[in-house]
């Protein structure tokens, strides 16, 4: 199917603490799976790769460290920063210039998460930028890797789903939000990772996950990611005499 014909997809990102995924089915399309989405990045000076994770890591480069012209991207000559495998890279050498974890700052009560304070504890001659910023950036990359395969589609025009941590707070949710708005996404879900997970079960059981679960049972979700692990607990109800499933804890 061209471009043009499946102008519409659905897409899910996972905006993770130490990496980002994106996945997308055809809409309109039947016995759709879902895809993974190779995102193009830089892997190391001059190197572009399509890796099916994109790192959640942003790296400010010294002016005499790197040639501009080893950091080309494919819809890109320039960058003030870099993201993804080659800025996991050099910040492993210069960690001092390396944003990570952004993703746990944004759920930082304690800190303005709107204030260039990444990366945290540098120094003054490091370019600074806030976790809202760095949010802003990943998905950023993300939607321009999308375009570039999908000219006829572009990313803020489909149906994107973010998923967050049940832990967010409303500021997180919030900015997550004004993150993904701020990239141009026109059709805008936030979607709790437990919720996530459950509804991907249900996914791959089909009609039969009904049959493995009551009404009254609790689903305990289990989410080791990157930098938090989080429980969360799912009840299964009973609505106009069908079964569902809602987050509880």
């Amino acid at each position: 199917m061209s471009d043009v014909a499946a102008s519409r997809y659905s897409v899910g990102i996972d905006l993770g603490t130490t990496h980002c995924v994106l996945s997308y089915l055809p809409l309109g399309e039947e016995r759709a799976t879902p895809k993974i989405f190779p995102i193009q990045q830089l892997s190391r000076p001059g190197a572009v790769e399509a890796l099916p994770q994109l790192p959640s890591f942003s790296y400010q480069p010294h002016e005499a460290e790197i040639n501009s012209e080893a950091c080309v991207l494919p819809w890109s000559s320039s960058s003030a920063s870099l993201t993804g495998t080659i800025a996991r890279t050099l910040g492993s050498k210069t960690p001092i210039r390396l944003v990570a974890s952004a993703k746990s700052w944004l759920c930082h009560g304690g800190v303005d998460r709107r204030a260039n304070i990444l990366p945290f504890g540098s120094q003054e001659e490091v370019q600074k930028i806030s976790p809202l910023a760095a949010s802003c950036q990943y998905l950023a990359h993300l939607c321009a890797a999308w375009d570039h395969q999908f000219p006829a589609s572009p990313l803020k025009e489909q149906d994107v789903t973010v998923t967050i941590p049940a832990s967010f707070d409303p500021v997180a949710r919030e900015l997550t939000a004004e993150a993904a708005k701020h990239v141009g996404f026109q059709h805008l879900t936030l979607l709790e990772e437990p919720m996530s997970a459950v509804y991907s079960w249900v996914n791959a059981c089909g009609d039969d996950w009904r049959s493995q679960v009551s009404v009254g049972d609790i689903i305990l979700v289990v989410d080791i990611g990157g930098g938090t692990t989080d429980l969360s607990l799912v009840a299964v109800a009973e609505e106009d005499g069908n079964l569902s499933l809602n987050r509880i804890a």
